[in-house]
């Protein structure tokens, strides 16, 4: 949970979003009784505002509201990096099978009938605050272990990540303040590994470090992925020992798959432009290319299987 200025409260904190002023009181009366404390939004927009000020730990969400309804409000929500984890429970006058499935769909953890009946509410709210905090517990000793793990959904929409995992994805565009899904090259790989195939991936981030994907397994929900670093050295090496090129024109076709300018190369190996030219020139011969984006596409082709 996201403290608020001054610390982190001692007690729970509950978002109830409900356009109803007798349900507010209800619930409101019911859940302080309890020790939590709660927060109230009358509307979906109210409450997408509230939550970039305090992180709640649990939210109970009305399904049919004025304006925005609870779905859309929950697919907002959930949007949130920072509400990812946050289990969110409907409460619905709705008993029909295709709201209750619209409601998991847009990231409902569970959901109530109303009217709601004090004690199955408080229990929901303690069972799903549980597995949350189990959930956050566990992520939290990957991440301290140094485990830079992840998880998406089928589509290649990031779940969640440890903390480490998301500052690597933020190299490779996401955005800390949304949702984020795999390129597309990675969502192809993705379906490859779910159909059976092995081997991982390797991507380029935006100022041209190579980071290997990998597929780790899956659960019913979730796919779980780790996303290293690659140590130029092993690209090197891969390179060497499957093109018939040298050392250094290894390391010449390395930095050029990565999108790297001949003047940037030269930089980086501490070379002068014309010898950077001059290794080029023999890495085409020795590859049967003519130009520099068919000997990238050949680097690629062997850093990637």
């Amino acid at each position: 949970m996201v403290e608020p200025a001054g610390g982190r409260p001692n007690r729970d904190v509950v978002l109830v979003v409900d356009d109803s002023p007798d349900t507010l009181s209800f619930l409101t009366e019911a859940i302080e009784r309890s020790g939590a404390t709660v927060l109230v939004a009358v509307g979906g927009d109210l409450a997408l505002a509230l939550v970039d000020e305090i992180t709640p730990d649990v939210i109970l969400l009305d399904a049919v509201m004025p304006g925005m309804d609870g779905f859309e409000t929950c697919r907002r929500l959930k949007a949130k990096p920072q509400l990812a984890h946050v289990p969110v429970i409907f409460m619905t006058g709705l008993s029909e099978t295709e709201h209750i499935v619209e409601g998991l769909s847009a990231g409902g953890i569970d959901y109530v009938t109303k009217p709601i009946a004090p004690d199955e509410i408080l229990a929901r709210i303690r069972v799903h605050l549980a597995s949350a905090r189990a959930a956050q517990s566990a992520r939290a000793a990957l991440d301290t272990a140094g485990r830079t793990l992840f998880a998406v959904a089928e589509d290649g929409t990031v779940l969640w990540s440890t903390p480490q995992a998301g500052r690597l994805l933020v190299g490779l565009g996401a955005d800390p303040s949304g949702a984020f899904v795999l390129p597309a090259r990675a969502r192809d790989w993705l379906r490859g590994c779910l159909a059976g195939s092995a081997g991982s991936l390797t991507l380029t981030d935006r100022d041209g470090v190579a980071f290997v994907l990998s597929f780790i397994g899956r659960t019913p929900d979730e796919i779980l992925l780790r996303l290293s670093r690659e140590a130029p050295t092993g690209g090197i090496e891969r390179l060497r020992a499957r093109l018939p090129i040298t050392g250094r024109e290894a390391e010449v076709l390395l930095w050029l798959s990565r999108g790297k300018s001949s003047r940037d190369i030269g930089e980086i190996l501490g070379l002068s432009h014309r010898t950077v030219t001059k290794h080029l020139e023999g890495i085409y011969a020795k590859l049967g290319v003519e130009n520099r984006t068919a000997a990238s596409i050949i680097a690629a082709r062997h850093l990637q299987d």
